[in-house]
């Protein structure tokens, strides 16, 4: 009984919009809803990003088999990266269309289709076609863009504290499957993993659609922290329309340059340099693959620790002041890097792969609560652009580190470039203004 009307309400909720249901009262020590939403939206997040895990994986072995150059493996990564990034703020616009439960169920199909296509490429275009495109599409329609809109609706309170946590998903993607899928393609070739990837994303779809919900509305409550029950909107049309006019009018303000340009550089010292090229730089100073691989996925251990704990920095402390913080220490690090690298793990390394963890996504809850400072419901949105150019950074330094390799046998420009990059996100950072209190 109580199913037929669940799945009566969500058919109306995509047809027309709603009169708020009667306040439920919920029961004193019960735990929200909310957080209920937030916990699948986690292992969402954590079943796309498994297919992350794999570019720095799959150079070399992909070098080995098919004589492709870094740079054209590193093309298809960026291309991935950049649609990525270019996908997030349409994304969020298609959810207040047709729902979130809606778009990520289509996404995570995408990942898993592209996932298993390559098994069976043959060619370079192919690698773009179904790593790049497929997944890049499938990716970017969730991700940070899934996690600004579910805290958004779901939460008033603690909104910092669960940013934290929903950014951290993707390093716990990491943490978990690195170990997996670099034992995989070691011991038994890249395909398996690459299937695993798939098989992975595609288990997750069945859990969002039984139990993902669109808004609090939904199920007769008021947000986590709200005091009052909102009714829920009526869907949006033109998801594309809306994605543009929110971009112009963001694009006409300062704040949203700043916020682009430090996390464009964000993107570029991150997904794209670290994650997509320290296994392989690792490897050309003789460390094994599976060595190199267990300390990314130590890097997505601290990066979990780093991003919950910056989220509740967020909601304490001036977030221009926290990016201004992490960028400069992740500008340092990057700096120190290429004489850490050697054949074998030692303390120094150790110390830089915690010290790098603790700050790689730190700059998300920040950066998410300055958009919402400023842009108000249209935060996801803007967020979603803000976070294109991020992809897009790391989809340049994807490509060009590659490149650079090719060209000089070494990745040791593109370490001491980015380090150089990230200074300049700090002083970004700080120049962006307090928006004034608005007067009534």
């Amino acid at each position: 009984m109580l199913a037929g009307v669940t799945q009566t309400t969500d058919l109306s909720a995509a047809q027309r919009p709603r009169t708020p249901r009667t306040p439920r009262r919920r029961a004193p020590g019960r735990i929200h809803r909310a957080w209920f939403v937030a916990i699948v939206t986690f292992v969402t997040i954590v079943g796309a990003a498994a297919f992350a895990s794999l570019p720095g994986l799959l150079i070399d072995p992909l070098h080995a088999e098919f004589d492709w150059s870094r740079g054209t493996i590193g093309f298809a990564v960026s291309v991935n990266l950049a649609l990525y990034g270019l996908t997030a703020p349409f994304a969020a616009a298609l959810m207040d269309r047709f729902g979130i439960r809606r778009v990520v169920a289509v996404a995570l199909t995408l990942i898993a289709v592209g996932a298993v296509l390559t098994v069976f490429m043959t060619a370079s275009w192919q690698l773009v076609l179904y790593w790049g495109v497929l997944v890049g599409l499938g990716s970017g329609s969730m991700a940070l863009a899934l996690a600004a809109t579910v805290t958004n609706r779901w939460f008033v309170a603690r909104r910092g504290l669960v940013t934290g946590i929903l950014t951290a998903a993707g390093a716990s993607g990491q943490l978990i499957f690195l170990p997996l899928l670099s034992g995989l393609v070691e011991h038994h070739g890249w395909r398996p993993a690459s299937v695993t990837v798939g098989l992975a994303a595609l288990t997750v779809v069945p859990f969002v659609w039984l139990l993902m919900r669109d808004h609090p509305a939904d199920v007769g409550l008021p947000a986590y922290g709200a005091e009052e029950l909102k009714p829920k909107p009526a869907p949006v049309t033109g998801a594309a329309r809306r994605a543009l006019t929110v971009l112009l009018s963001a694009a006409r303000t300062g704040p949203f340059w700043l916020l682009a340009g430090t996390f464009a550089i964000c993107g570029a010292s991150t997904n794209g340099l670290v994650k997509t090229h320290f296994v392989p730089a690792a490897h050309d100073h003789g460390m094994p693959i599976t060595a190199a691989a267990s300390l990314l996925a130590v890097i997505g251990f601290f990066d979990v620790v780093g991003t919950v704990a910056s989220g509740w920095f967020t909601d304490r402390f001036d977030a221009r002041r926290l990016l201004a913080v992490y960028y400069a220490l992740r500008g340092v690090s990057l700096i120190f890097l290429p004489v850490l690298l050697a054949p074998s793990v030692h303390p120094p390394m150790l110390f830089f792969i915690v010290f790098y963890g603790l700050d790689w996504v730190a700059t998300v809850p920040p950066t998410i609560a300055l958009c919402r400072e400023y842009y108000g419901e249209d935060s996801p949105i803007v967020f979603g652009w803000v976070f294109a150019s991020h992809q897009v950074g790391a989809a340049a330094v994807a490509f060009v580190g590659g490149v650079v390799r090719d060209v000089f046998g070494s990745y040791d420009v593109v370490w001491y470039a980015s380090g150089a990059l990230c200074a300049m996100a700090a002083l970004m950072a700080l120049v962006i203004r307090r928006r004034a209190p608005m007067t009534l």
